[in-house]
């Protein structure tokens, strides 16, 4: 169970000057704890410390902050059915999706860990003509500064992760703002946190009111703004930031292409597109959202992804048994549910699912849906997959592309040249062939193009935004 109320941390320290944000059970609805708000003055003393612990975490050894992340390793596995428990509650997932966050928490600081003491420099050679002769370059890594981060609800802890545990490994002081949907799950690690050797100052996690997020945006000692959530807010914020570097992980309807030759393997395709379209109810940025499959094998596709989806089992997130929790919350499902109905009047086919009870939508698989559709064209962000027959391959990587995002796509080909055209071709951050676009590595460079975003997420590709290179040249002689 969760704690009766939670405080805020700043400057590593936990604070409980009040509990004004309420976290609810999102299977029940019902408010199970408090949290700690910050206010303004809160996050002004937050930045503030952040900027005078600069200069002490530029000057921890690597080998110091290594062992800080794996404190919080050894820490996470430690507690890891108490965060499961907690990313159950608030954020509605089943509690196998649950556990397997946080073994993805584990492991992302692991990374993190082992980039720790990679970090170093590279001798240039300068004597490319007469007149460098004598000249050698050498380039080092040094920390950005202060760094702001914003995360959102569906991965209250990875998304997070992904986040805090490349500015430990790369020297950077942060303030963090977690959804104030999941709120706990980020403040349970800050705890952990609480218990390192970081130099005061290293690290603030507040959640904050809208009205007082102004300076995790705005404010110029900040140098690096890195933010996870929906596309409009995203570029917005950029907007908004000024000088300081700016990473965006935003929105994606991704796709998934099926080939003709798959047509021997279907079960395992089916499976994945299933588990890539309806894992955590769709919550998720690559989450499968369009199948384009060979007219071939269409129907026999069809009928197993069909199968798969009413074989979910939706409940409360806390049975063993349950495959498909709710949304994050009723609203969510209502617009989903809206577009569905939209889809359905411009002639499109429920093959199973639609219903919603609360929060809780049912695995929904659609086709005919119209190219234009707000079900097609907009990020669902749920339990609904859509279902198209193609006839000519390089149309199927047209259609892929006929969209504002451009997050992952997924691939299921076994045919070498058509996997390296889709890599040409596709106007994406990532193709994934053989699988879903769902895929995801912790240490691979993650992130989207076009409206989907700008920047790259993995542990070593964020370090290296988190950081910049510094030159020396010497002169010999």
């Amino acid at each position: 169970m969760l704690a009766e109320r939670y405080p805020y941390y700043l400057a590593n320290r936990p604070r409980q000057p009040n509990a004004g944000l309420a976290v609810t059970d999102k299977y029940s609805g019902e408010v199970v704890t408090r949290v700690a708000v910050a206010d303004a003055a809160a996050v002004e003393e937050a930045i503030a410390a952040a900027v005078r612990a600069a200069g002490p975490m530029r000057r921890m050894a690597p080998y110091a902050r290594q062992q800080v992340l794996e404190h919080c390793v050894r820490r996470f596995q430690e507690r890891a059915e108490e965060f499961a428990l907690a990313l159950c509650i608030e954020a509605g997932k089943p509690l196998r999706d649950a556990r397997a966050e946080v073994t993805r928490l584990i492991e992302t600081f692991k990374a993190a860990a082992e980039e720790a003491v990679r970090g170093g420099g590279e001798v240039l050679n300068l004597e490319v003509s007469q007149r460098t002769e004598g000249y050698r370059g050498f380039t080092q890594r040094v920390p950005v500064g202060p760094c702001s981060f914003i995360t959102p609800f569906n991965f209250p802890l990875n998304l997070v992760a992904h986040k805090v545990a490349p500015a430990i490994a790369a020297g950077c002081p942060f303030v963090l703002k977690p959804s104030d949907r999941t709120p706990v799950s980020a403040l349970l690690m800050a705890e952990v946190l609480a218990e390192t050797a970081l130099p005061e100052g290293a690290f603030s996690v507040l959640p904050t009111r809208l009205e007082d997020v102004g300076p995790f945006i705005e404010d110029d000692r900040l140098k690096l703004l890195s933010f996870t959530g929906s596309e409009k807010v995203g570029w917005d914020l950029k907007a908004r930031a000024g000088r300081k570097k700016v990473v965006l992980e935003l929105g994606g309807n991704a796709a998934c292409v099926v080939d003709a030759d798959q047509a021997g393997r279907l079960d395992f395709v089916a499976d994945r597109i299933a588990q890539g379209a309806f894992f955590q109810a769709g919550q998720s940025c690559i989450s499968v959202q369009r199948v384009l499959a060979h007219e071939s094998l269409y129907d026999a596709l069809r009928e197993r992804i069909v199968t798969r989806a009413r074989a979910l089992r939706a409940g409360n997130p806390r049975d063993e048994s349950t495959t498909l929790g709710p949304l994050i919350d009723e609203p969510a499902a209502r617009r989903l549910e809206g577009w569905i109905k939209q889809a359905v009047e411009r002639g499109a086919r429920v093959l199973t699912g639609g219903g919603r009870r609360g929060a809780l939508l049912e695995a929904t698989v659609l086709e005919g849906v119209p190219e234009d559709a707000s079900l097609c064209v907009e990020e669902a962000f749920g339990p609904v997959v859509l279902l198209q027959p193609f006839r000519d391959f390089d149309d199927a990587l047209r259609q892929v592309n006929d969209s504002r995002y451009g997050l992952q796509a997924g691939l299921f080909t076994q045919d070498l040249s058509r996997a390296m055209r889709a890599w040409d071709e596709l106007e994406v951050g990532g193709v994934v062939v053989g699988d879903v676009p769902s895929f995801r590595v912790d240490t691979m460079p993650y992130g989207g193009v076009k409206g989907s975003g700008l920047g790259r997420e993995g542990v070593k590709y964020a370090m290296d935004d988190m950081t910049e290179l510094r030159l020396l040249v010497l002169r010999q002689g």
